[in-house]
């Protein structure tokens, strides 16, 4: 039977990435001691009230359909915290949808096509190379350096454009690494994208959890306002990913262009998760100031625990909830040794699954007890110290 050519595309973009956690959960159900350092799901949940919210909203009668750019109230709360970072913003520079990766997946469909290209940091988040390849389009590295923290620099931009470079995907704070982008360098970034007429796709759902300083987005910039679309949702912020709630701000000419894409997809997300949206938008709630303090402690129990260790260096994140190690130093690639360190009892993901530029990292997640932190350095010293 014939098959679109997109399922080819996306045919090696998925699962196998993930097989190790995969992997880890099997075991962990067989009955197998195992640390679980692979996804980045916050380990606290979402404050009181927004379940509050939602549940008053569904027994409201919030339970039909919505529109394909998203309900007023939800449009407004987030129209209104992005004007705060640039004046003049209004609804119609909103689009919602059921979390980060929709509104990605119909940012790239709406931007690119077959033959286009997109630049993104290498290493960059696993399910970075499916949203890429979906319409066609394909993926052009820029080499995000250990030396330089793994944060992107303006003249290796430079130097990986090509006559097909359409779109920057840009992810500060950055995932699997936790470094965060200072104003200054996404100055030169956006420079360099004026000058080669790029759009900006900036990814920014790690925003709330910068351990200290400043966060900083090109999106802030009046001079860039015509190419920089910002993306986010409460997932990491307010500790809900399950309720999938997440939005795409840009120039309203992109947004109009975008809407028939997200109502052929979808109606924005459910009225009454919509609510619960707006008023998360809209509190003072303490979620990320709690999960800040909690992970910026975690890596550090990390980073000091194993900073010592013959073979292993670890990378002190800015922000986020992961902190990479380079194992090279033990002789094994960051594949190799993730498995081999699964069956002395931790799950972490391999470089691999972020990028050619990660081969000899592996990922830790920061979000489990601190008692599981101090176990698992434990086991990690343990294993390292028999290679």
């Amino acid at each position: 039977m014939h098959y679109a050519a997109i399922t080819e595309r996306l045919a090696h973009t998925g699962g196998a990435k993930w097989a190790i956690h995969q992997r880890c959960r099997a075991m962990k159900k067989a009955g197998a001691d195992i640390i679980e350092l692979t996804i980045g799901e916050p380990d606290q949940p979402p404050d009181p009230q927004l379940f509050e919210i939602c549940h008053a909203s569904m027994l409201a009668g919030r339970t039909g359909y919505s529109s394909g750019r998203g309900e007023p109230d939800l449009l407004e709360a987030i129209a209104a915290r992005y004007s705060r970072r640039r004046p003049g913003v209004d609804a119609n520079n909103v689009m919602c949808f059921p979390g980060t990766q929709t509104a990605l997946f119909a940012t790239m469909m709406a931007l690119t096509g077959p033959g286009d290209g997109v630049l993104v940091g290498d290493p960059f988040y696993a399910t970075y190379e499916g949203v890429i390849v979906a319409s066609g389009a394909h993926r052009e590295s820029v080499p995000l350096r250990p030396e330089n923290g793994f944060r992107m620099k303006a003249e290796d931009l430079e130097s990986a454009i090509t006559p097909q470079s359409r779109v920057l995907l840009l992810n500060s704070p950055h995932n699997p690494t936790g470094a965060v982008l200072g104003a200054d360098e996404i100055a030169r970034i956006g420079a360099v994208c004026r000058k080669n007429n790029l759009w900006i796709v900036a990814d920014e759902v790690y925003e709330e959890l910068v351990f200290d300083g400043t966060f900083a987005s090109p999106f802030d910039n009046p001079d860039l306002a015509d190419r920089v679309i910002a993306l986010s949702s409460i997932s990491k912020s307010h500790a809900a990913p399950g309720f999938r709630s997440g939005w795409a701000v840009g120039p309203h000419e992109f947004c109009e262009r975008l809407l028939p894409l997200s109502e052929t997809m979808l109606f924005g997300n459910q009225p009454f998760i919509a609510d619960m949206t707006a008023f998360a938008l809209n509190a003072d709630l303490p979620t990320s100031a709690r999960m800040r303090a909690s992970y910026k402690s975690r890596a550090a129990m990390f980073a000091d625990t194993l900073d010592g260790l013959d073979g292993v260096k670890p990378f002190r994140p800015q922000a986020g909830m992961f902190i990479v190690l380079d194992v090279s130093g033990t002789g094994l690639d960051g594949e190799t040794f993730a498995w081999r360190l699964l069956e002395a009892g931790v799950a972490v993901m391999p470089g691999s699954s972020f990028g050619a530029n990660a081969g000899a990292l592996v990922r830790l997640s920061l979000t489990v007890p601190d008692e599981s932190v101090i176990e698992a350095c434990g086991r990690i010293a343990k294993f390292v110290e028999g290679i």
